[in-house]
């Protein structure tokens, strides 16, 4: 599996500096980031939006479909989660990216895969979970790839990026990303790093804003926050909303994240 014949090297390689340069934490947009014809050919292989094996969402919280099923991916799209998996990725992703630790992907996908908003789709400012349910691993980078290339900016659907100085409030949004087809935005996970889309999108009813996304794990800092599940905030028109607050304590499953990560520390 040749990266060559699937990432526009010289692209990463001209945009991948300004990682770690940008507030409010960690991050780096890559533009261009798949060869032209591979990027096309992932957005067509993307499913209907209505196909019953894709997962729903459908809260308060978030709004959106998503598939980490691999016997769903088609040819292409199973090659390059393949590929995004591998030690190969791994070693050209840490040979570019300032990351002192050693980086473990996640073949499983969890949280990841296929990724579809369509009109009215959300996703609350939140922060990922931290300890990985099952591997007991710390989630470090998330790679986001944007694949619509119909997208209008007047649609919506930028990845807003907060400051914050705790884990438990976002600051200010100090930074919107546009969803542009081909678009790859990289950034760590464990500084804090709240980040959502939490306007509805405004696009057509044939339109869906479409992505694909792989994470990294590292060995857990003994200073990780034992979170099994994204954190969200509620939006300001839903504050003080005492149902909203049950649903996002309950969709952190905090103390599954912590059993796992004891049992983890106990096998060391």
């Amino acid at each position: 599996m040749n990266i060559e014949n699937l990432i526009d090297i010289e692209s990463f390689k001209s945009q991948v500096d300004s990682f770690g340069m940008g507030a409010p934490f960690d991050h780096c947009i890559i533009d261009n980031f798949f060869l032209p014809d591979v990027a096309k050919l992932l957005e067509k292989e993307f499913p209907d939006y209505d196909n019953d094996s894709l997962h729903l969402y459908s809260n308060s919280l978030e709004r959106k479909k998503t598939s980490n099923n691999w016997n769903l991916f088609p040819p292409l799209t199973y090659k390059v989660f393949s590929f995004l998996n591998s030690k190969i990725f791994i070693d050209f992703l840490s040979t570019y990216i300032s990351n002192k630790s050693q980086l473990y992907s996640d073949p499983g996908l969890n949280g990841g895969g296929w990724h579809m908003h369509k009109k009215g789709g959300k996703l609350n400012t939140h922060l990922d979970y931290s300890i990985h349910p099952k591997l007991g691993f710390q989630r470090k980078l998330n790679i986001i790839i944007y694949l619509n290339s119909a997208w209008k900016s007047e649609w919506g659907g930028e990845l807003g990026l907060w400051g914050g100085e705790n884990e438990t409030t976002p600051g200010e949004l100090v930074k919107s990303i546009n969803p542009n087809f081909n678009r790859a935005v990289i950034f760590d996970t464990t500084q804090n790093s709240w980040h959502g889309l939490p306007t509805p999108l405004r696009c057509p009813d044939n339109q869906y804003r479409k992505s694909i996304a792989v994470y990294y794990l590292c060995a857990p800092d003994d200073k990780a926050t034992l979170r099994g599940k994204a954190l969200f905030v509620p939006t300001k028109e839903q504050e003080g909303d005492l149902n909203i607050l049950s649903l996002i304590k309950s969709r952190s499953k905090i103390e599954t994240a912590a059993s796992v990560y004891k049992n983890l520390k106990i096998k060391k």
